[in-house]
């Protein structure tokens, strides 16, 4: 009786889910594991904002075509690897420390069983458990041990081990996102149509559909965030502008 008691509320859950699929219910969510998404559209993001302000920079104090191209392309290059290395490292660094936790919490599992099993216990009545049936959940839990690892790691860390993410992709998706950003200021100039209006207004669409993924990602209005991400671009181009006018305006 109590296995068809089991198939009975099983077909019941599987009918409940199927219903509210039809009506909308969904659990997709927007990547927030940081893994290969983020790199990818901060990273372009950066590229663009970087090397924009650097050719408006070298373009305010009157550096010609060859000094713009010339910096253009070495910010590109140079930028690219620190980002692609930098993301690289700090996602590396990130999970070798989740992995050096998780094998203190392997220890504290092979030696003290009992006592995680009672740490497990007590999570599961903090998610609104009885006691007993707290116990009960805790003792399932724990005859897989791996499962309990997860568990545990999963509550205290706020990670799940086994599904960190890649270092080789981040640093690789940094990489390229950013080169595509910092090139795109340099079309005209490469295409032989120099000229630091043409390059700042592909910036200006750029950062506009930027801050638009931006959005999209975080779930901000896509306009708002667009023209956010327009105004500090902006900012960060006219101060390098600035600059690079006084310091170039300065007699020799």
């Amino acid at each position: 009786m109590p296995e068809k008691r089991s198939d009975h509320s099983s077909d019941s859950d599987a009918s409940v889910r199927e219903a509210a699929l039809k009506s909308g219910w969904s659990h997709r969510h927007r990547d927030v594991s940081g893994g290969w998404l983020r790199p990818t559209v901060f990273g372009a993001v950066d590229g663009l904002v970087t090397n924009a302000s650097l050719i408006a920079g070298v373009g305010g104090g009157g550096g010609s075509t060859h000094a713009i191209v010339l910096t253009g392309l070495a910010g590109l290059v140079a930028g690219a690897f620190s980002m692609g290395t930098g993301e690289y490292v700090s996602v590396t660094n990130q999970n070798e420390l989740v992995q050096a936790e998780v094998a203190v919490e392997r220890r504290m599992h092979e030696q003290f069983p009992a006592a995680e099993q009672a740490e497990l216990a007590e999570t599961f009545r903090g998610y609104g458990a009885d006691a007993d049936t707290a116990a009960k959940m805790a003792a399932s839990v724990s005859k897989n041990p791996d499962m309990a690892l997860r568990l545990h790691t999963r509550d205290e860390l706020g990670l799940d081990p086994d599904d960190l993410p890649s270092a080789l992709l981040a640093g690789g998706a940094s990489l390229v996102a950013f080169s595509i950003g910092a090139l795109l200021p340099l079309i005209p100039y490469l295409f032989g149509f120099p000229g630091l209006l043409a390059a700042m207004l592909i910036t200006a669409v750029a950062l506009v559909c930027g801050g638009m993924v931006v959005g999209r990602l975080t779930g901000r209005p896509l306009l708002h965030a667009g023209i956010r991400q327009l105004v500090l671009g902006a900012v960060a181009v006219a101060v390098t502008f600035l600059v690079g006018h006084l310091i170039g305006a300065v007699p020799a």
